[in-house]
């Protein structure tokens, strides 16, 4: 871990958090909230991220605090970068472990030639229509509200980049890929599209954010160490006539 430095969240932090295994991005936005607003003795703080991860899904996470929170769109921007394990054979309503499966599909012509040779598909421009359990709105409601009253609901396709698409492990039915890919990608919907692009259904059974832009694992902290190592930091209260300042630089762990 880094040495103790000093930050400013108010005037603007970006702290790079490693996102654990359930908990939805909401709760570390709100963790990290509730700690910097003890450490500033203050009960409000504008606190924001740059990319939902599932709660099923763990790894990189980009936090802005403050003025920093202008910052978002641009960040959420960034070609990002994950590790994906796919269960092929069976499908869920959300295309991963939140739901039981529904359905299950044949496997056994399936081998890791074809698998290779249909990820070659997915590479650079794409279609994708997003998972009905997620947060596209439709009619001014997520998706999701829909999709847990069980009313159908039409989503519009969007067009996607896959920079990188790579073959990891193939223990059928299980495979595990590397993908880079644009804002917006649906790396659920993905796992459904390749299971159907294979003949069968698919689903996730895990999910790891390995990087946004140039934000690296290693360069990400834990939330079980965040307190330790925000107790560590000099909290810089900004003066009045530094109100207008600009968000300072992103923090280094």
């Amino acid at each position: 871990m880094a040495r103790p430095s000093t930050m400013n969240p108010l005037s603007g932090e970006i702290l790079y958090i490693d996102k654990p295994y359930r908990w939805t991005s909401f709760d570390v936005v709100g963790k990290v909230r509730n700690l910097l607003c003890k450490r500033l003795h203050t009960k409000k703080l504008k606190v924001g991220h740059a990319g939902t991860l599932d709660p099923l899904a763990t790894g990189v996470m980009v936090v802005c605090t403050g003025r920093a929170t202008k910052r978002i769109d641009e960040l959420q921007a960034h070609t990002k970068e994950y590790v994906a394990t796919i269960r092929l054979g069976a499908t869920t309503p959300s295309f991963d472990l939140e739901h039981p499966i529904d359905a299950t599909y044949p496997t056994e012509h399936i081998t890791r030639e074809l698998v290779e040779q249909t990820l070659k598909q997915f590479l650079g421009r794409i279609e994708q229509v997003p998972p009905v359990y997620s947060a596209v709105k439709v009619d001014g409601k997520r998706a999701y509200d829909f999709a847990r009253k069980g009313r159908e609901v039409e989503l519009k396709p969007k067009i996607l980049v896959i920079d990188e698409i790579e073959l990891l492990e193939c223990t059928l039915p299980d495979i595990t890929i590397r993908v880079v890919c644009s804002k917006g990608t649906y790396i659920r919907a993905l796992a459904r599209d390749i299971g159907q692009a294979l003949h069968s259904g698919a689903h996730l059974t895990a999910l790891r954010r390995t990087r946004v832009g140039d934000v690296t694992l290693d360069k990400c902290l834990t939330m079980d160490a965040f307190p330790d190592w925000l107790a560590q930091q000099d909290i810089e209260l900004p003066s009045e006539d530094a109100t207008s300042a600009a968000p300072s630089s992103q923090q280094s762990f």
